[in-house]
């Protein structure tokens, strides 16, 4: 595909909301043209739920720049291109970004949207702030490129930790585990994960098993778990096989110590509704909860003006999983550049890697390779989920952090499902 296949800034800008194409003036501002943030969401595609809140998440950061003055006495623009959650075009779309646009500052989000044009951003030496991208430097090692969701360095071990942590603790010690998920690159990163600390922590896999993405049913699969009677029950699942594993385990009644893991899709609204009591006792990754221990300043309030902008709209009505950390991602490029008092990408780089920063996701501090110095994944427990009433959700007790220490809200409670 060449350039000119891509479509232009006119007709890209023009199929967005008009919330992104809008610019902003102001007597406060400077004479020599807005800072621009540009880059690509996933607007449309397999994705477009989450780039859509990122998207609406950017804007709110806009809006409260730009009342503030800008940055360096000058407005600030954002440049949003819709990648259509596809890799291949991604690359031409940086192109443009860059050498048509001319934009300061590259944000992005995605691991395989993300990935392709980063050797252009290499070539270019561009400082890229991307957000939910797992081990994407890990190839490049670039020391210009930095991500906001809270892997740490060592990503791919991750989302399992938590999950196998607070099992190592139980009494009686659980002893074995049954791995499963979708073939898929998230979930077999995630599996990977899982194998490393079931070994480390010396619990003995009876199954480990991957289905076809495209999977419907899980009856069989569940039964073939439940035949062999793990201790652990550890799935690495997108949105429908997340939902279609959980039904299934409810309808034949399925026993574990503990099920869950990384199952994408209960950190949003609509599942969590759509399940309702049935995920009660379910274990699962998150990135921010509405718990007593993570009310970092701004959260509260940043998210309630994302509920308020987006009514109606069919987002995530609770907008715990993206918006922290897309909201911060701006945050950390503001406040270097309003530091450094430069856009040098350079000089944003060198500062970015020595300094913590306050965010409305909490304390932010990136090691060598971009990524968080340490990991922040949450395991987390539904406890008290009843009915579809998504207020119960802001209520603490609700889903209880189990694990990091420093966040924990509450103790596990076994067997699941709670009260089976």
């Amino acid at each position: 595909m060449t350039s000119s296949s891509y479509p232009s800034r006119r007709q890209v800008m023009l199929a967005l909301p008009v919330a992104t194409a809008m610019v902003y003036s102001g007597s406060g501002f400077g004479q020599t043209g807005p800072i621009k943030f540009g880059g690509t969401l996933p607007l449309t595609g397999g994705n477009a739920s989450i780039g859509k809140v990122a998207q609406a998440t950017m804007q709110l950061w806009l809006e409260d720049v730009n009342k503030r003055g800008g940055l360096l006495g000058r407005k600030v623009e954002l440049v949003i291109y819709d990648d259509q959650t596809n890799p291949t075009i991604t690359p031409g779309l940086y192109t443009k970004l860059i050498d048509v646009d001319k934009v300061d500052m590259l944000v992005g989000t995605g691991t395989n949207l993300i990935a392709p044009a980063m050797p252009l951003i290499i070539e270019r030496k561009k400082l890229m702030m991307g957000n939910l991208a797992l081990g994407l430097n890990d190839q490049f090692k670039y020391d210009k490129y930095f991500q906001m969701m809270a892997y740490g360095p060592n990503g791919k071990d991750e989302l399992a930790r938590g999950f196998f942590e607070v099992a190592a603790k139980l009494t009686p010690r659980p002893q074995t585990v049954a791995l499963v998920g979708a073939d898929s690159e998230f979930a077999n990163n995630a599996l990977e994960g899982a194998r490393n600390h079931a070994k480390r922590l010396g619990f003995r896999v009876v199954y480990d098993k991957s289905y076809p993405p495209n999977q419907v049913d899980f009856s069989s699969v569940v039964r073939a778990i439940a035949a062999v009677k793990p201790d652990l029950i550890f799935a690495g699942s997108y949105v429908a096989d997340s939902s279609g594993l959980i039904r299934a385990a409810a309808e034949i009644k399925l026993k574990a110590t503990m099920f869950g893991g990384a199952m994408v899709g209960l950190q949003v609204a609509a599942l969590k509704q759509q399940l309702s009591g049935v995920i009660n006792g379910l274990v699962n990754y998150e990135l921010y909860l509405p718990e007593p221990s993570m009310q970092f300043p701004g959260i509260k309030e940043m998210i309630t003006r994302y509920r308020t902008a987006t009514a109606g709209q069919g987002l995530d009505a609770l907008g715990f999983y993206v918006p922290p950390t897309t909201y911060a991602q701006m945050q950390v490029l503001e406040q270097a550049i309003t530091t450094t008092k430069s856009l040098k990408d350079d000089v944003l780089a060198e500062h970015i890697h020595k300094t913590t920063f306050k965010t409305v996701a909490g304390d932010v501090k990136f090691g060598p390779g971009g990524e968080w110095a340490e990991p922040r994944i949450l395991m987390t427990q539904f406890q008290k989920v009843n009915g579809k009433e998504l207020g119960q959700f802001d209520q603490p007790g609700t889903q209880v952090i189990l694990y990091p220490e420093k966040f924990k809200s509450g103790n596990l409670i076994t067997p699941y499902p709670i009260g089976g």
